[in-house]
């Protein structure tokens, strides 16, 4: 490959990749795990969600 077919290439990638952060939502978080104040949205999805069944028994309850 010529070095112009691989500057063609990565522009044509670049330029790709720019379309589809531009067109997204927006809501790309790249921050990681959040704890504490910052991760409100576990709280909010706790009240929102219905009460969870409740546990089976162990297997190996039987002595």
């Amino acid at each position: 490959m010529s070095n112009r077919s691989i500057i063609i290439m990565v522009l044509v990638l670049v330029g790709a990749t720019a379309y589809l952060l531009l067109k997204g939502d927006g809501n790309i978080d790249m921050g990681g795990e959040k704890h504490g104040a910052e991760a409100t949205h576990v709280e909010e999805a706790k009240k929102d969600a219905p009460a969870a069944a409740p546990a089976a028994p162990a297997a190996d309850a039987k002595k």
